[in-house]
């Protein structure tokens, strides 16, 4: 897949998450119905209708390519997917049940069980993020490109982080003690991956949790800015594996990786 259709399929994707993301507001302002799955956590009537929104719209614009929701079973079983569409409707429903504005909307194309292209709404923070390639990673801000940069220009800033729970394990604190991080900051969505891509914080560290559809979309954005996403031991990441299982994760900007 050549960089014009990548660019062109995001550019097509736009229009539909803000859509959706005005949707998912709605619904949410109307009362949302909540439902708890199999494996323990909640799924809304909002989480069902984006995704019938992004996966209608996916399905017209690459026919040919296969899709793996979070919310739907549909190729959930299969481990030999190498060029794929990983959703997740909305990341952080706790945020989206209780009137927090961190949840996400999220698209991640992966090629060769690598993030390629990705867009992510927040649309209670206003803020949609996508990437089409490598150094092609932007916000969209009163219908302008800004270009994102993980930070790489801002050397000498005090790094943060950013962490999933207060309860921070002795590892990971032991990570930020090695990179000298000055403030810490919770965050559960995908969104941390677009504050980190935008140079607002710099450090994310995790044991392995939740799923792949939780991060191609953020991975792609980042590492199209200059990031970085491995896992704790330094290795890259793919897409893909059996049961679509993360692994530990070490997402790092451009600003601390020029610090390293």
């Amino acid at each position: 897949m050549d960089d014009k259709l990548k660019k062109k399929i995001i550019h097509e994707l736009i229009k539909t998450f803000i859509n959706a993301g005005d949707i998912a507001l709605k619904l949410r302002d109307e009362g949302l119905k909540k439902i708890i799955k199999d494996d323990n956590t909640p799924v809304t009537n909002g989480d069902l209708e984006v995704n019938k929104i992004i996966t209608s719209k996916l399905k017209e614009i690459t026919p040919e390519i296969p899709i793996v929701s979070e919310e739907v079973s549909d190729n959930k079983d299969s481990d030999s997917l190498s060029t794929f569409w990983l959703i997740d409707p909305i990341d952080g429903t706790y945020d989206y049940l209780n009137n927090k504005e961190e949840f996400t909307l999220n698209a991640g194309l992966i090629i060769n069980k690598k993030p390629e292209i990705a867009i992510i709404n927040a649309p209670a923070k206003k803020r949609l993020f996508y990437t089409f390639g490598i150094n092609n990673s932007f916000e969209l801000k009163n219908n302008v490109e800004i270009k994102l940069d993980s930070g790489g220009s801002s050397i000498n800033k005090e790094l943060n982080a950013l962490v999933y729970s207060d309860n921070i394990k002795s590892e990971i604190k032991d990570i930020h003690k090695k990179y000298d991080i000055k403030k810490i900051t919770k965050m559960k969505s995908s969104y941390k991956f677009c504050v980190i891509a935008s140079g607002e914080f710099d450090l994310y560290v995790a044991d392995p949790r939740a799923s792949e559809w939780d991060i191609a979309a953020g991975d792609a954005i980042l590492r199209n800015a200059g990031g970085s996403v491995k896992d704790i031991k330094g290795n890259e990441i793919f897409y893909g594996k059996k049961g679509f299982k993360n692994p530990s994760l070490v997402i790092k900007s451009a600003r601390l990786l020029l610090n390293e």
